[in-house]
């Protein structure tokens, strides 16, 4: 549903883009689990280490031919590359290798687009900012010149070195050529900043070697346990199939080695337990923490994608409408009509330290956002359809370099991956409304009559009535020929079928609500007659009216 209402800026000459419907969020298609590798002998571990040694030579040298390849590649040559790699390893680990080599070259590929993208808008705004005068002022849809000819002429040197790394970038996009590290390109930069990062070089060595293994085998559907590469029982009990060179370490039957570890998986044990039991595809997949000495067998598995509820189920109960914010979550809860409901909530979250802490403060924040919601019986959450991909390039806000980190720490797809796999385990549907204008309506139509403590609360609310396809302002401007209700009711909250529409009401405007109080001597030209919309509370003067006029 279109927002109906453009804004008080429409009045004054400027062009507001038109605002996209919003929608509920599809769920997660799949799932991951984790559990420890306790109680590994030292030969089981030796034997990991080989095979993962092993299998990592032979990732490295299929990834380097697909390269080659580049835009040339085809069946054929991918039959031929499995059939090379099932020599020295086996049928299903050499389908494992191949297929994790696409899916990382197109990984890279999709990387060197993103890459493209904002080169050309680097490009596209420094040539804009260098055509306008020097210190022409700027607007909030398109940045100014610069400030001085100093500034102007080292932009003007920048330009050529982005159109010349952005020739570079479109002449291997059209070849075809990626360049990929196997191991990650962070982990062999850390090798030459050794004493930055801590590390002396035999720990470096070792994480690099343990992150280049490969033990990774997808599932089948119809065979035993659901993986005849890596298979773990329902009792737990987890054996590999080693590649050829190495079979003579088996200690089972079949080429198989059994490790003496037993999995048990806390968390979704149960739904993996029947998969297995009923043959049904897991991939499974076995890493190495250098820094902890533990191995960690990870398992996953897809399902058919659910299909989403309507929005008018969804938003039967009212919503909660979420302001995402570098370091807090802004919330309000809002009832069917669009009216907020009590006081807003915040939860916070401090994205610093490593990457296992982010993520834990993420969920945290989550989790408390989802109680409160199952606390109050809501089975919505509307949240921004944030996307920054435009805003993240430097170029974009010259000197402003807190907006530019403001706009870099805003974890928007951490959090939105984390809370659609988290709200479809608690039956929670996820909304997401174009971000326009929220901040800057609700701060003006809701901040001052809720006395919201910040405007993210008051966006909150808009955010809310947007998903319900309410008007994010409370009121309609009144008709223009006498400021009655001559052209029609002016109410929008009230539709056709409310009882009591026809009611006398307040002749007061939004803009009348969020204006300070005039003080002077000017006599009012007008009687206006008293609202019959109180609330049941007293005061020391007794009834008192109540400030906002919130209709069913």
């Amino acid at each position: 549903m279109t927002e109906p209402e453009v804004g008080p800026e429409a009045g004054l000459g400027k062009r507001l883009r038109a605002i996209a419907p919003s929608f509920v969020v599809p769920g997660p298609s799949g799932v991951s689990i984790r559990d420890r590798l306790k109680n590994l002998t030292p030969a089981d571990e030796e034997v990991l280490r080989l095979v993962g040694a092993h299998l990592g030579s032979l990732a490295s040298g299929d990834l380097k031919v697909r390269c080659a390849d580049g835009l040339e590649h085809s069946a054929t040559t991918w039959a031929g590359r499995k059939r090379d790699l099932t020599v020295v390893s086996s049928s299903r680990w050499a389908g494992s290798i191949t297929k994790a080599t696409h899916d990382q070259w197109a990984l890279a590929r999709r990387g060197q687009a993103a890459h493209m993208r904002s080169l050309e808008a680097g490009v596209e705004t420094v040539a804009y900012r260098l055509s306008l005068p020097i210190g022409a002022k700027g607007s909030q849809r398109a940045p100014g010149g610069y400030r001085s000819k100093s500034e102007w002429f080292h932009k003007r040197r920048r330009l050529q070195l982005l159109q010349g790394r952005l020739a570079e970038v479109r002449a291997d996009w059209q070849a075809g050529v990626v360049r990929v590290v196997r191991g990650g390109r962070k982990l062999l930069n850390t090798r030459h900043h050794l004493d930055a990062a801590r590390l002396t070089e035999p720990q470096w060595r070792d994480r690099w070697h343990s992150a280049r293994w490969f033990l990774s085998a997808d599932g089948e559907s119809g065979k035993r346990f659901g993986n005849e590469t890596i298979r773990i029982t329902p009792e737990g009990e987890v054996s590999i199939k080693l590649p050829a060179p190495l079979a003579h370490l088996a200690n089972a039957g079949h080429g198989r080695y059994t490790l003496a570890a037993r999995v048990s998986f806390p968390h979704r044990g149960s739904e993996w337990a029947d998969r297995v039991v009923a043959n049904r595809a897991v991939a499974y997949r076995i890493d190495y923490d250098v820094a902890r000495q533990c191995w960690y067998l990870n398992a996953s598995w897809t399902f058919a994608a659910v299909p989403a509820v309507s929005m008018e189920a969804a938003l039967a109960q009212g919503v909660i409408g979420v302001d995402t914010n570098a370091d807090h979550l802004a919330a309000w809860r809002l009832d069917p009509h669009g009216n907020p409901v009590g006081r807003p909530r915040r939860f916070g979250y401090e994205l610093s330290g490593s990457a296992d802490r982010r993520d834990a403060q993420v969920r945290h924040a989550l989790s408390r956002l989802l109680n409160w919601a199952k606390t109050c019986r809501v089975a919505a959450i509307a949240v921004e359809d944030l996307d920054f991909t435009d805003s993240r390039t430097r170029e974009r806000h010259g000197r402003k370099r807190r907006l530019r980190q403001l706009i870099s720490g805003m974890p928007t797809g951490r959090l939105r991956a984390r809370l659609t796999s988290m709200a479809e385990a608690t039956d929670i549907a996820i909304i997401a409304v174009d971000p326009a204008y929220t901040s800057r309506w609700g701060a003006q139509h809701w901040q001052k009559p809720m006395h919201a403590p910040t405007r993210h609360d008051a966006a909150s609310i808009a955010i809310g009535r947007r998903a319900q396809g309410h008007p994010i302002r409370r009121r309609t401007a009144p008709p223009r020929n006498d400021q009655s209700d001559r052209c029609g009711h002016r109410t929008v909250q009230a539709r056709p079928e409310t009882l009591g529409r026809e009611e006398t009401r307040r002749p007061v405007t939004d803009r009348a609500h969020d204006a300070p109080a005039r003080t002077g001597t000017r006599p009012r030209t007008r009687a206006t007659s008293a609202s019959t919309t109180v609330r049941d509370t007293r005061s020391d003067q007794g009834w008192v009216q109540d400030t906002l006029l919130l209709t069913d």
